[in-house]
């Protein structure tokens, strides 16, 4: 059992507790990163991993493929990066959260992510079609979009606003409000140009903070979705429009109740109470939503050292590799910073972020910008455990780390 526990441990899926009365292991995120990895490769889901395309304020996004070799892109949710940054302001909620917690947590983000995503595609929404759901893990469709963020200019800025105020309110009027609506989770796809004129279509992405219309705050989020695109049209492309609104109340005058959406979902198993303990965390850590966005697009790239290191022993190194929901696609990881060690403390020990300092294959990029050979290579983890320990000081040793 010794045994196996430390090669458990030296392969970075399992960290020993550090500060307990107990001789103990927590599962990292890396340990459940491979038991889902496992359940998409088990359901011929995903049969190739290529390279992290992004990473947003708490998901991690990997290019991914099938056996047929279609692209698909896997999303896995990190909650609790974020609220880092808040945690001296929600001391209340965040007081009691464990690495247990937080993993629970990421997993009814995915599984709220996937039932929306799944309902909103099937009803011609623009959005990515859901492949499989595993976890705190979402595989869905790959969509060779930009960000809008990433965007300069546009043809016609008044057209593409009209557009995605159009999807905030047919959201609206199906029962369901965003929740994020803003720059880092739309996606700008460009087709095929008709009369010498390139289409421009919104892609709508990233959907763990979406909620019902019957929300006691819907109103407020609603108003905050179509805040977010004023500014960012007016910022980026100088556009404001002329015309105010859209309103949350006239938006769900008429809404017909055998049409709503948010109703079905619930009716697919993610219950009432799991939304309420999701929105806990979204409420506790929304306040800081658009500085989080900022600071992703801001930061510069870390040293690669990571406080989860600390709770590991005996030279028995724990990780996962830094790998987005696509809520910003190609901004740097974020540093978890806890000012208050005392509150560390209380929290358990809270650990988010396990890693390996793991180095990534590029992929190349042609003229015009576009990813291509995302480097897939099979899922194929050795069960040596000497040999990956020493792959990973290789790595950390190149990378500049105290070995």
């Amino acid at each position: 059992m010794h045994k196996n526990i430390s090669n458990l441990a030296k392969v970075g899926l399992i960290a020993k507790v550090k500060n307990a009365r107990y001789d103990g292991y927590r599962l990292t995120y890396g340990g459940l990163d491979y038991l889902a990895l496992n359940s998409h490769r088990k359901g011929n889901v995903i049969y190739s991993l290529g390279n992290q395309i992004g990473v947003g304020k708490e998901s991690d996004i990997y290019v991914c493929a099938s056996q047929t070799e279609k692209q698909l892109v896997l999303k896995l949710h990190r909650l609790g990066r974020i609220s880092f940054r808040t945690v001296k302001a929600n001391r209340d909620y965040l007081r009691n959260r464990s690495t247990g917690s937080w993993m629970y947590l990421s997993r009814l983000a995915a599984q709220k992510e996937h039932a929306f995503m799944r309902v909103l595609y099937r009803e011609g929404f623009p959005v990515p079609e859901p492949v499989g759901w595993s976890r705190h893990t979402v595989v869905m469709e790959f969509i060779d979009a930009y960000p809008m963020r990433q965007i300069d200019s546009v043809p016609d800025p008044g057209k593409l606003y009209a557009e995605l105020m159009e999807m905030i309110v047919s959201l609206a009027q199906r029962g369901l409000i965003h929740g994020d609506f803003n720059e880092f989770n739309i996606l700008i796809k460009e087709s095929p140009p008709e009369e010498e004129r390139v289409t421009l279509t919104p892609i709508l992405i990233d959907f763990p903070q979406t909620m019902s219309t019957s929300h006691m705050n819907a109103e407020f989020y609603f108003d905050r979705d179509v805040a977010c695109i004023k500014r960012y049209f007016e910022r980026r492309f100088k556009y404001t429009s002329d015309e105010p609104g859209p309103f949350f109340q006239d938006a769900i005058k008429g809404i017909d109740p055998e049409r709503r959406l948010d109703i079905e979902v619930e009716a697919t198993g993610f219950s009432r109470k799991m939304a309420k303990e999701l929105d806990r965390y979204v409420e506790a850590t929304g306040g800081d939503a658009e500085e989080a966005d900022q600071s992703l697009e801001d930061q510069e790239d870390p040293d690669g050292e990571d406080v989860d290191d600390e709770e590991v022993d005996d030279g028995l190194t724990g990780g996962e590799p830094r790998a987005s929901g696509g809520d910003d696609a190609g901004a740097p990881p974020q540093d978890v910073q806890v000012d208050d060690p005392k509150l560390a403390e209380e929290m358990g020990s809270l650990a988010v972020e396990d890693d390996l300092a793991a180095e990534q294959p590029s992929a190349d990029v042609d003229d015009t910008g576009r990813h291509h050979n995302f480097a897939f290579e099979p899922l194929e983890i050795s069960h040596d455990p000497d040999v990956v320990a020493e792959k990973q000081r290789t790595k950390k040793k190149k990378a500049g780390w105290a070995i």
